[in-house]
């Protein structure tokens, strides 16, 4: 079946429909991961948007256990090939029945490349997947010009508590939409992890005493988390050492006075070069944000710069004055992709009074 994707400036790519034939407009962002489509489907801070791979053959080692949550979040999925005979003694299906299953529509056969050169050019912008080949281009625009991901936080975040089981530092993670990893990360050097909903109190995470707090990654615009905000302020607050990751990053920024802003495109892959700024040593790492904490915003007797993107010189984490609290916009998880930064999870025990 024929299915067509409709940028808001005009573009019209045409392609095969791949997992639901249903109609969606979505924000249309690119990864340039080469690996790691699943943990891509399900990492929580894509919903609200349509993913553009541009890695040209997906889908070639089939659906493995390898799930950043229990579901997939894209609303819409967009390759150049689709590998129709996955080849892993690993897989459990394809990622066509995977995105049928979970009535994702997706469009196949289309030239990845020029729509990357286009998003990069003009910046990210809104779309429709539609399999109707009588559309009308000028009654859609104003519903692509109209759509907003919204507070999609409390789409993805957790619905009850619950607990990871360890016999060391007892962190307490807020779910912001977290790759399991992070927990995964944290409980594999021994921390004993509680896993909170975005909407929970400050007063009842530090009633529970934790020795370090957890903020995590997640989906949207940060300034749609006002509330959210308020509470992390109260986080900051506390003598309790925080560690934050991309979106819980921003949240924190935001929360201490700091500004945010849209990039043009974002960073969404698993190359990335960021340079830490205290030793001048570079990491690759892997990313997935839309915005950016600006610097220029920053109240230098609160935080300063310790991170840089090598790339484009944007802001790629913090370093709070007088508290126990850093923040970085990448992912140190990185599952899958470098583990380049994964040292950071020691820092964070080592500040919470651990031995890593």
């Amino acid at each position: 079946m024929k299915a067509f994707l409709i940028l808001e400036d005009g573009n019209v790519f045409t392609g095969t429909s791949i997992g639901s034939t249903r109609e969606v407009i979505s924000e249309i962002v690119f990864n340039t991961s080469m690996t790691g489509y699943l943990e891509v489907l399900t990492d929580p801070s894509y919903a609200g948007q349509a993913v553009v791979m541009t890695y040209p053959l997906i889908g070639n080692y089939g659906i493995t256990p390898d799930m950043e949550s229990q579901r997939p979040w894209p609303d819409g999925y967009i390759v150049r090939e689709l590998s129709r005979l996955p080849s892993n003694f690993r897989s459990e299906g394809t990622i066509q029945d995977f995105l049928k299953k979970h009535d994702i529509p997706g469009i196949a056969g289309i030239d990845t490349r020029a729509l990357t050169k286009i998003l990069r050019e003009k910046g990210t912008m809104n779309g429709m997947i539609t399999t109707n080949e009588n559309f009308n281009f000028e009654e859609i625009l104003p519903r692509l010009k109209a759509y907003t991901t919204g507070n999609v936080v409390d789409k993805v975040t957790c619905a009850e508590k619950s607990v990871l089981k360890g016999n060391g530092k007892r962190v307490a993670l807020l779910d912001l939409g977290a790759k399991r990893n992070i927990a995964k990360s944290l409980n594999q050097r021994g921390c004993e992890v509680t896993i909170y909903p975005a909407r929970t109190t400050a007063e009842e995470i530090l009633a529970a005493n934790p020795d370090g707090i957890m903020l995590s990654n997640g989906p949207g615009d940060p300034k749609d988390c006002g509330t959210i905000i308020d509470e992390i302020r109260k986080l900051y607050e506390s003598d309790v050492p925080i560690f934050a990751i991309c979106l819980g990053h921003q949240l924190m920024a935001l929360a201490t006075g700091a500004d945010t802003h849209k990039m043009k495109y974002g960073h969404r892959g698993g190359n990335h070069p960021v340079k830490d700024l205290a030793t001048g040593r570079v990491y690759i790492s892997s990313q997935n944000h839309g915005y950016v904490v600006d610097t220029d915003t920053l109240d230098p007797k609160i935080a300063k710069p310790a991170f840089v993107n090598v790339n484009d010189g944007t802001n790629e984490g913090l370093a709070y004055e007088g508290k126990n609290i850093f923040t970085v916009q990448f992912h140190p998880e990185a599952c899958p992709g470098p583990q380049d930064s994964s040292y950071l999870f020691d820092r964070f025990i080592r500040m919470m009074g651990g031995n890593q």
